[in-house]
């Protein structure tokens, strides 16, 4: 199991997978034809994924506020903060109790957009990543360069380069984003 602890210590949040209709976190091992090769961090089992699942790494997933969506990772510092390193409650807690956490945790969420399955995902995650020995949710140094002023562009605008925590998918048709 110590293997396992220090291969997931090496790993970034960019390195981790998500996978519709699929529980849990997966790592990416390999592309087969019409498939990807994922193994899942919590029962090291692996399994082929189609290329047509909808596969998401938890550093591009973002969480709706009031203002601007926040990253993942910000999110997974503020419960790592709030419970002094320590595990988050159980994402099986009634309805209630988790809304009340999860407003402790992050006051500015968009309580319209962010549903109770989103919660219950956030938590679950943080858990297993934290049973795992995954705890720096630190930025790596590269990331932490970007979002630096950039270069002028085709526009003759100077803008933010690399921006992180962008959300996954978005319906640019209704205008909505949708968190997983």
């Amino acid at each position: 199991m110590y293997f396992c602890i220090l291969k997931i210590c090496i790993m970034g949040l960019k390195d981790i997978l998500v996978i519709s209709g699929h529980s849990g976190l997966f790592k990416y091992i390999s592309q087969g034809r019409n498939c990807v090769i994922v193994e899942g961090l919590g029962d090291q089992k692996r399994t082929t994924i189609p290329t047509t699942a909808k596969i998401s790494m938890l550093e591009e997933i973002a969480v709706f506020t009031q203002n601007d969506d926040i990253s993942l990772r910000e999110v997974f510092k503020k419960i790592q903060t709030k419970e002094n390193g320590g595990a988050a409650i159980s994402h099986k807690l009634p309805d209630a109790e988790l809304k009340n956490y999860f407003l402790e945790v992050l006051p500015e969420y968009d309580q319209n957009r962010v549903y109770l399955s989103d919660i219950r995902k956030v938590l679950m995650w943080y858990n297993l990543l934290h049973e795992l020995g995954f705890t720096d949710f630190e930025a790596p140094e590269e990331e932490k360069k970007e979002g630096e002023i950039g270069e002028i562009g085709e526009t003759g605008e100077t803008g933010k380069t690399g921006e992180t925590g962008a959300v996954v998918e978005t319906d640019e048709d209704a205008g909505a984003v949708d968190v997983h």
